[in-house]
């Protein structure tokens, strides 16, 4: 029995990252994940479920503030027809843009749907804002501007 509490012990460290990142208000940007502790190269942050949502919800969702929420994906193939895109839970959804970024987000799909997991592509220091390249910048309304 003692073998199987550890393991359950093992198991919860492995897969809660809770503790690795954190939110915080970043001026013109709004909030923002920073880094709680070091990530390496290849680093998995975060790894979160998706919701996918079709053209006619993406026409809804420009008219709200989950516009700014909500991601695309370029690696779809026949499905990019169905798919506007993808509202994404977790902390991936507060990682802000930058030309630059210290992170990617990577794509997966399975039985119960999309993931989207970001991973650092360089080192990451503590304290430092997680950031990757927005790939529908061009949606954006002229009104809204992107900060490094």
């Amino acid at each position: 029995m003692h073998s199987a509490k550890k393991e359950s012990a093992m198991a919860d460290q492995i897969f809660d990252r809770s503790h690795a990142v954190y939110v915080k208000h970043v001026p013109c940007k709004g909030r923002g994940l920073f880094a709680n502790v070091p990530f390496k190269i290849g680093d998995v942050i975060d790894r979160a479920p998706t919701w996918e949502f079709d053209t006619k919800t993406a026409i809804l969702f420009r008219r709200t503030g989950l516009f700014q929420y909500y991601f695309v994906r370029d690696d779809l193939g026949e499905k990019a027809a169905l798919v506007a895109g993808y509202v994404v839970f977790g902390f991936i959804s507060i990682v802000n843009h930058s030309s630059n970024p210290n992170a990617q987000t990577i794509w997966s799909d399975g039985d119960a749907g999309a993931s989207a997991t970001i991973v650092a592509i360089r080192d990451i220091k503590v304290g430092e804002e997680i950031t990757h390249r927005y790939k529908n910048i061009s949606d954006y309304p002229s009104t809204i501007k992107f900060v490094e």
